[in-house]
């Protein structure tokens, strides 16, 4: 399969988008006063799970989108 440049561009920018969003979001989990209590509690360890699937897939969707634009079929195709 071809991907076209706009969905490869596309991808590119959905996994540099999940780089810059996911982080920042399990820093402002990691201060919320409910993850820490005598431990890790269940709200810190769901939303860092969350982190981690949704960063692997940024990462993935990036790639994808690396190698579209990469392998792209030459103009007129």
């Amino acid at each position: 399969m071809v991907l076209s440049r706009r969905t490869s561009v596309f991808l590119v920018l959905f996994g540099v988008w999940s780089w810059i969003i996911w982080p920042t979001f399990l820093k402002n989990i990691w201060a919320d006063p409910r993850s820490f209590a005598d431990g890790p509690q269940p709200f810190l360890l769901v939303h860092l799970v969350l982190v981690v699937v949704s960063l692997v897939l940024g990462a993935t969707i990036a790639v994808i989108g690396v190698r579209g634009l990469r392998r792209r079929a030459p103009a007129g195709r």
